[in-house]
Parts: structure tokens; C-alpha cells; sequence
């Protein structure tokens, strides 16, 4: 797909330090991904690319609107976001995801071509919820956020004094009674 051969970089013509990319691109991005989540959008990557002798540092910035469908109401509307995220792809003799965010990837490796990451850092800020935006103001989703983020949660559990003993005395058993007796005589 030409959409997607737009997002290889040459690694074997490049030099040393730190190189900065731009792609835009629009709704043939994810024509190219079968079965994708998004159908229709735009977006805008910035890369800022770090290459030393033993691996690459590759920090993203991506932010555009996607169009998405509520899961209320099965309207389309624009979801406008922004994800920044960062990658290590570091030189092996063998290529291997070491962790979400560290790849082995083979030292004679001559390009590499970013558009699945950039896919997934996309289908990363898609929201588990799709609501259109009249129903995230209906609900109050907006305040709710807010108000979490101010307010302090207090958790104890330790009952009160009162409580406590009156719970013990109606749980004991008659035989710990009189072992708690001996107790109480040292």
C-alpha cells in the first residue's frame, strides 16, 4: 500500500543523533489495516528519532480527530486526540518484542516502516467507552472527572471502639472466654 510505504524510514543511509519526521495523513491510513477500528480520520505524527550505534529512540506525537460510532445511539461524530508515546527498537541478531515499549530488531535491517506503531498508538486512544458528546454532557462524565481529581478518598477499616466490643462479646465463644481470663490474670 502506498499509504503505508509513506511511513518507512532508511536506517542504513542515516546518520548518527537525532532526526525529526513529519507524516499527515487521512482516512487511506486505515484502509490499509484490515479490520480496523476507525474507518475515517486525520491526524498528524511528529517523530523525533534518536539513533546511536546500539539502538533507536523513536518519541511520537500524534493528534488529529477520528470518526468514530457512539455505542448509545450508533451516531458518528469526531473524536479529537492526542497521544504522545515512546519506543526503543534496539539493534539484535534477531527480531523480538521485548515489552510494550522495547523491540529487538535485526542489526542488517536496512528501513523500517512505523505505520503499525502509529496504528496501534491510535487505537490506544480510542476511549473502551464511545459516547457522543451530547451524551457525555447529559451524564455529567465531564464533571464527574473533575471532581475525582480534586476530592480526597478516605479509607479505614478499623471499626470504632464501641462497635468493636460489642461485636467481640457477642462472637466469643465461652471456651476463648475463659483462655482470655487466664490472660487477663498475668
Amino acid at each position: 500500500m502506498k499509504e503505508i510505504a509513506n511511513y518507512n524510514i532508511e536506517l542504513f543511509k542515516m546518520a548518527l543523533g537525532k532526526h525529526r519526521y513529519e507524516f499527515n495523513s487521512r482516512s487511506d491510513f486505515f484502509t490499509a489495516f484490515p479490520n480496523s477500528l476507525v474507518q475515517k480520520g486525520e491526524f498528524n505524527v511528529l517523530l523525533d528519532l534518536e539513533k546511536s550505534e546500539t539502538l533507536l529512540k523513536l518519541d511520537f506525537q500524534i493528534q488529529g480527530k477520528l470518526e468514530l460510532e457512539c455505542d448509545r445511539s450508533l451516531e458518528l461524530f469526531d473524536f479529537p486526540f492526542e497521544e504522545e508515546r515512546s519506543l526503543i527498537l534496539k539493534f539484535g541478531d534477531h527480531s523480538e518484542a521485548l515489552t510494550d515499549e522495547i523491540e529487538i530488531i535485526n542489526r542488517d535491517k536496512q528501513t523500517i516502516n512505523i505505520a503499525q506503531y502509529v496504528y496501534e498508538f491510535i487505537g490506544l486512544a480510542i476511549p473502551m467507552k464511545k459516547l457522543h458528546p451530547k451524551f457525555q454532557q447529559e451524564e455529567g462524565l465531564e464533571d464527574i472527572e473533575d471532581d475525582e481529581e480534586n476530592s480526597t478518598f478516605v479509607y479505614s477499616s478499623k471499626s470504632s471502639d464501641s462497635t468493636k466490643q460489642a461485636h467481640e462479646e457477642d462472637d466469643v465463644d465461652p471456651r476463648w472466654q475463659a483462655l482470655k481470663n487466664l490472660k487477663n490474670k498475668d
